[in-house]
């Protein structure tokens, strides 16, 4: 098992490292956001501990941009921020646990061993709707076997109306969960983006997946 420490102070990070070798995990670490980002997103981990108070890039930041990416590694949020309005936010933004400092390190092997004990295995994920595949980890999709040109707003559109397939989703809901926003009326932003991703999942193609339902949003099935 391979772990990622995204720690700037040194001590912390030293001990950390020893600590989760001898346990017999192969431990990278990175002293800054963009060094733990960069690396995170380089590499296969199959956790990061992660620090919220960062040098160059903060935490939450690192967070969000992996899962933005669609990087599905363990995060695990040690930091001395204990408010509870942070802890909802790690979570909210795709953490899989949260521990304050200062910390027992007994308790912190506890909890990567639980995490990863439920986490395995992490079969790869693909979201299919008729001739249409998206490969949600190695952030790929095709359509009749042709790989489709998507930005990662797109890609994350997509699969959201992909793994809800059916459901008729409101302009509010895809705002919220792809542009973490809040839908403003007078905001386009979604049509727009839906139009550009049915010039490529669908304007191609005979079978058209993306339907508008009028005054309520959006919806990917196939015509009856």
């Amino acid at each position: 098992m391979k772990i990622l420490v995204i720690e700037d102070e040194i001590k912390t990070a030293k001990f950390l490292k020893k600590g989760l070798a001898e346990a017999g995990f192969v431990v990278d670490v990175a002293e800054d956001g963009a060094e733990g980002l960069n690396l995170a997103l380089g590499l296969e981990f199959d956790l990061i501990v992660l620090d919220l108070m960062l040098p160059a890039m903060d935490g939450w930041q690192v967070l969000s941009r992996l899962r933005e990416k669609n990087r599905q590694a363990l995060v695990l949020i040690l930091t001395a921020r204990d408010a509870i309005h942070e802890r909802v936010r790690g979570f909210d933004l795709g953490a899989d646990d949260y521990m304050v400092k200062p910390f027992a390190f007994s308790e912190l092997l506890a909890r990567i061993r639980s995490l990863l004990r439920r986490a395995a295995p992490r079969p790869q994920e693909t979201l299919r709707m008729a001739d249409l595949e998206i490969d949600v980890l190695r952030h790929r999709a095709t359509r009749a076997g042709q790989r489709l040109d998507l930005t990662t707003k797109e890609f994350l559109l997509l699969s959201l109306l992909t793994r809800r397939a059916g459901e008729v989703l409101s302009r509010t809901l895809i705002a919220e969960s792809v542009w973490d926003m809040n839908f403003d009326s007078d905001t386009n932003v979604v049509d727009v983006n839906v139009r550009r991703l049915r010039s490529k999942v669908d304007d191609p193609f005979p079978l058209k997946l993306i339907h508008t339902v009028r005054g309520a949003g959006y919806v990917l099935e196939l015509e009856n």
